[in-house]
């Protein structure tokens, strides 16, 4: 059996008893309201969790150069290339 082929497996077992448990938690004991609780708590952490990361990493991310710039100094290190070649030549 492959590597990949274990890991799938253990993570279809795995998340097969999750479901199962998780259905048995809240309809089945008294701790649903708990439960339901916590699953929406972290989901609105992770959810605006990856928000926040993503709105820092774009508030602190310098902007790229234009496309302009870069075309500029593309052709001035190819004019520089060119002089190099007929000097040498």
């Amino acid at each position: 059996m492959h590597r990949d082929m274990l890991i799938g497996s253990s993570l279809l077992i795995v998340s097969i008893i999750i479901i199962i448990a998780y259905i048995w938690l809240v309809f089945f004991t008294a701790w649903d309201l708990l439960i339901l609780k916590l699953t929406g708590s972290i989901a609105i952490i992770a959810i605006f969790g990856i928000l926040a990361w993503i709105g820092y990493t774009l508030a602190t991310t310098p902007p790229p150069k234009p496309i302009e710039e870069i075309e500029k100094e593309i052709e001035e290190e190819m004019k520089k290339t060119e002089e190099t070649k007929k000097e040498n030549a």
